[in-house]
């Protein structure tokens, strides 16, 4: 910067880029900013239209800053690193006075964090729980054990006391290895894998950003062991070549990385219908569906994936324990209307 912060009140900053400026607003900013406020925090205040270059709002992170831009920040107010509880509805399985599992809606984020401070299952817990989850997962995840992507549905469970934390991060951390944890999902892909039961061995890591990821060759820095087992259990569309339009996988983990399951199926060529991150070039496929099954898969618009099953051992009484949900409505009216092609 070419001369120091200009501040108009407490809730405004003005910089002056200065010659040597390069590179993506967000990174610029962090650096100029002293740490004041995390990159993905400045991201997340950049496409909240927080953010001005010259006096237009500057809505994309990756927008380059050139020498002398103005740069206009608005500062949020301070937040409250403690979750509040909120009445946001749960559908709540199976509770006692160690544990709770709920099945997550599509849509719902599992614990605050940059653009998500508020309206997360966290804050549902916490007004349903009251203080009685486990404070091991920090303060912004008290009783958080295991993620669930916010577009991804299916059943969670969280800890309400530190020992069952442990206990059920170990379960988690093992991936059912030497114990009776079990994890099985619903997948609606694009295609039919050619073999209809397999195991997809690809390690996982960074995409180039902060969330999306992609298969690492074992060599790389962050390359870590991602084993996905998965079974083609319905075909919709078939063709005398045995090959069809989508079908329904159900997919169980052994290692549980961010994004596994769709970057695997993605890997081997069969993206989950809906997903805009790892299937967005397969979007035009839906013009080869019938009209109403077209209608209902360009209307679908998240990743079509369900956690249905959830097996552990309780940290308590040791009994194994296993909870099943159903496909929500969306996911069910997709499979519905591709059952209709045969």
């Amino acid at each position: 910067m070419s001369d120091p912060f200009k501040q108009a009140d407490d809730t405004r900053k003005v910089l002056t880029a200065g010659e040597d400026a390069a590179g993506r607003i967000d990174a610029w900013l962090a650096e100029a900013l002293g740490g004041e406020f995390s990159r993905s925090r400045i991201k997340a205040l950049i496409e909240q239209g927080a953010v001005l270059v010259n006096g237009a709002a500057a809505t994309e992170p990756k927008r380059k800053v050139h020498p002398k831009d103005v740069v206009e920040i608005g500062l949020p107010e301070p937040e409250d690193p403690q979750p509040k509880g909120e009445d946001i509805p749960l559908e709540v399985l199976y509770e006692d006075d160690d544990l709770i599992v709920v099945v997550k809606p599509a849509g719902l984020v599992v614990h605050p964090g940059a653009g998500n401070w508020t309206g997360t299952l966290v804050n549902a817990l916490i007004h349903h729980c009251g203080t009685s989850l486990s404070g091991i997962g920090g303060v912004r995840r008290p009783g958080i054990v295991h993620r669930l992507d916010k577009e991804t549905s299916g059943v969670m469970v969280a800890a309400k006391n530190d020992t069952a934390h442990r206990h059920l991060s170990e379960q988690f951390a093992d991936h059912g290895r030497s114990g009776p944890l079990e994890r099985a999902y619903q997948a609606v892909v694009w295609g039919r894998p050619k073999q209809l039961r397999g195991t997809i061995d690809a390690p996982l890591g960074r995409a180039g950003d902060r969330t999306k990821r992609a298969v690492k060759r074992e060599e790389s820095d962050d390359a870590r062991e991602a084993i996905t087992h998965y079974e083609v259990v319905e075909r919709y569309g078939e063709k005398p070549d045995a090959t069809c339009l989508a079908s329904l996988v159900e997919c169980e983990l052994e290692t549980g990385r961010t994004h596994q399951i769709r970057v695997h199926m993605a890997h081997i060529g069969h993206p989950l219908i809906g997903d805009p991150e790892y299937g967005a070039a397969f979007k035009t496929k839906a013009n080869l569906l019938p009209e109403q099954a077209r209608a209902v898969v360009n209307g679908f618009h998240r990743q079509a994936l369900h956690a249905f099953m959830l097996q552990f051992e309780h940290p308590t009484t040791g009994e194994v324990m296993r909870f099943e949900a159903p496909a929500p409505a969306d996911l069910e009216t997709l499979l519905e209307a591709l059952r209709t092609m045969g």
